[in-house]
């Protein structure tokens, strides 16, 4: 039998090696970007060959996700960050020189922070901290001038994971993420080896997703609302796909295994782990959260530390939904869209782009994530792995913290000629991407 400190360096060079396969996706080929070619430092983005960028605006302000009208008019999201500025509200942007560069930029809703933006029957739908809010346009008009409709509020007040994004179907339900207020449930906040409540009662109005009527006003979470799902730390990239007829979502995993439980987790492992994971949003899912989390390495779901586990410790199959696709951890998956144009090649169609805003806690390891990856669909589900859409945004390759990036990717969506648009968060830029040909 080995001994616990062998079985310790066999764990560990395992756990080196799976994840070498778990990043086998980073490595150059004919659709992923080159990662011996340089980066632009002034564009500050690197595609695959055959991929123009502009940068389509340099925005004040802590930049988040973004929605494009089918006149092509772009919005773009704006919160509060501590350190980062004081600029809220939403930026109208339009191209009308088509240049590919912003020449008109307007604000409106300047006194509420925010991160989701959506269209849905000509109105534009804005996730605050703590409502759901809905903008109609007269005409063609670039800045609305009527007053927005609060579609839903009532919201929980809290410090993290604060922002409501959300996603609308196509039976006019829109499903708000309200996403947990903590790392793990604990009795005493991120502290060594407190163990979690039982039952979480954070559960009860967080951690999970909740449905109201999309063309509703003043509804209230208590009153209006239904839980749809559950277990969900925070849906941050959550869309509906009308062909599929169904809804997907990445959450944001845990943290801070080594630092609560040393016993069980060394800081490589706990800067590998868990898993950020993809799913189908189901109706009365449970997806694991607080009481365990996604191992990539293992290939299992884990029965997490503070109700029991050791690492190693799996739950009962089916009694938590499994993941559809998982990642590395900690790259904070912050967007999706899944692309339905013609302007790029027919593979990237019906596939999703995933946007990582970038880890912060992977120490002794470096900080990765801060891209975008493309993963083909194979009907309704994943087809063959991922591969890395965008990069080069974080400037250095070795980041002390996340504030020394450059930029961090946070926001995608499509534009009506088929063009893609990616946020940054640090930078408030935004960039349009074209399919020029090789």
């Amino acid at each position: 039998m080995y001994g616990p400190r062998l079985v310790s360096v066999l764990l560990m060079l395992s756990g080196v090696l799976v994840n070498m396969n778990a990043l086998a996706s980073e490595v150059s080929n004919q659709y992923s970007v080159d990662l011996n070619a340089s980066v632009n430092a002034d564009l500050g983005i690197r595609l695959p060959v055959g991929f123009k960028a502009t940068v389509y605006a340099d925005i004040d302000g802590y930049g988040r996700h973004l929605a494009v009208r089918d006149d092509g008019t772009v919005y773009f999201a704006l919160t509060v960050r501590l350190g980062r500025g004081s600029n809220m509200g939403i930026v109208a942007m339009r191209d009308t020189d088509n240049d590919g560069v912003a020449n008109e930029i307007e604000r409106f809703a300047t006194d509420i922070p925010g991160t989701a933006l959506e269209f849905h029957d000509g109105a534009l739908y804005f996730g605050s901290k703590t409502e759901v809010y809905r903008f109609s346009f007269s005409g063609d008009e670039m800045v609305p001038t009527a007053s927005p409709e609060i579609v839903v509020s009532g919201f929980p007040e809290q410090r993290l994971h604060e922002a409501k994004t959300f996603a609308i179907d196509d039976g006019h339900n829109i499903y708000v993420n309200v996403g947990a207020p903590s790392n793990a449930c604990m009795e005493e906040f991120r502290t060594r080896g407190s163990p979690g409540q039982m039952p979480c009662p954070q559960t009860e109005w967080q951690g999970g997703v909740w449905r109201f009527d999309a063309d509703g006003t003043n509804q209230k979470q208590k009153t209006h609302g239904s839980q749809f799902a559950t277990g969900i730390r925070n849906a941050m990239a959550i869309k509906w796909n009308d062909d599929h007829k169904q809804l997907y979502f990445l959450t944001h995993g845990r943290d801070a295994l080594s630092t609560l439980f040393p016993e069980y987790f060394s800081a490589e492992n706990s800067a590998e782990l868990p898993s950020e994971e993809m799913h189908v949003l189901r109706e009365n899912g449970n997806y694991g959260w607080p009481f365990s989390y996604f191992d990539h390495q293992q290939d299992k779901r884990i029965l997490a530390p503070e109700y029991g586990g050791d690492g190693n410790q799996s739950v009962a199959m089916g009694l938590y939904e499994d993941p559809i696709a998982t990642f590395p951890g900690h790259w904070a998956p912050n967007d999706m869209m899944f692309y339905t144009g013609s302007q790029l090649p027919p593979r990237y169609q019906d596939g999703a782009f995933i946007v990582f805003h970038g880890s912060w806690n992977r120490a002794p390891l470096p900080q990765r994530g801060y891209k975008v990856v493309f993963m083909p669909f194979n009907e309704t589900m994943p087809g063959s792995d991922w591969e890395v859409f965008a990069d080069g945004f974080k400037g250095s390759d070795l980041l002390e913290s996340p504030g020394d990036a450059v930029h961090r990717p946070t926001g995608i969506a499509q534009g009506p000629e088929g063009e893609l648009y990616i946020s940054s968060t640090v930078s408030g830029r935004v960039w349009r991407v074209d399919y020029i040909g090789e």
